[in-house]
């Protein structure tokens, strides 16, 4: 039987499984990589072996001597580079994509309660907003294995996905995980608020004003121990230096 070649659209699921699932866990035995490969009609075998593919475009696991799957399609590169330059726009499109296949709606699918939204554009905008933003969520969690990068807890309740370039301010990498940190809910507040930073050199910068605001010695202690300590860092999708730089500038003036 001749080979069935990839389809744009079923490399844009490929790539939304690939976010969503840390890259040492993707086998064909994994639950989602059965799903996916259903969904679109292929042998989990052949599903995770596209996650392979994918996997040789991320320069993280490059540098870790993860080349991935070398036998992909042109194709492959142009969907990843794609996603990379309009991560807001590829995202919500691969879970439409999603949507129709599982023959639902993405609000449904995604358990979005609409009933009290309005209608048109703005609905439209709403749902488009939610989905994207547990996309974000689930896509960094995965790429940190559920890890804080800065305590290495892995306690799921206390576990957030932060935003390096603010959601609010950087329409472009709303969806990008590399604008994501994966940070427990004091670290994320801490981040938002300027009051600790994460340098382009993946260095823990606190300030000094935080240390000075705790009351407790060994907490105290256990900021000023690990300011100035490497992050943890992810398996994939390394944070952007672009945008720690800007982060790490106005953390500075302020």
């Amino acid at each position: 039987m001749a080979q069935r070649n990839w389809t744009r659209e079923e490399l844009i699921v490929a790539l939304n499984l690939y976010c969503k699932i840390p890259f040492n866990e993707s086998r064909a035995s994994h639950p989602l990589v059965i799903e996916y490969a259903k969904l679109l009609g292929r042998s989990p075998s052949a599903m995770n072996l596209k996650i392979g593919n994918l996997g040789r475009f991320d320069p993280l696991l490059q540098a870790r001597g993860i080349t991935g799957l070398v036998n992909g399609s042109k194709l492959d590169e142009i969907v990843w580079n794609e996603f990379m330059t309009n991560p807001e726009a590829l995202t919500y499109e691969s879970e439409l994509i999603l949507a129709k296949l599982r023959r639902t709606k993405i609000e449904t699918m995604w358990n979005i309660s609409i009933g009290d939204l309005p209608q048109g554009v703005e609905k439209e905008r709403i749902i488009r907003q939610r989905v994207n933003q547990r996309f974000f969520r689930d896509a960094v969690i995965a790429a940190y294995h559920g890890t804080c990068c800065v305590s290495g807890v892995s306690n799921t309740s206390l576990i957030e996905a932060c935003h390096i370039s603010p959601w609010i301010d950087d329409v472009k990498n709303r969806t990008n995980p590399r604008n994501g940190l994966c940070l427990n809910s004091f670290f994320h507040k801490a981040f938002d608020n300027w009051l600790f930073t994460i340098t382009p050199d993946f260095v823990i910068d606190i300030k000094q004003e935080l240390i000075d605001s705790v009351d407790d010695d060994s907490f105290r202690n256990y900021l000023i121990k690990i300011s100035g300590r490497n992050m943890y860092m992810p398996e994939k999708f390394a944070p952007d230096v672009y945008l720690l730089k800007e982060h790490y500038i106005k953390y500075s003036k302020l």
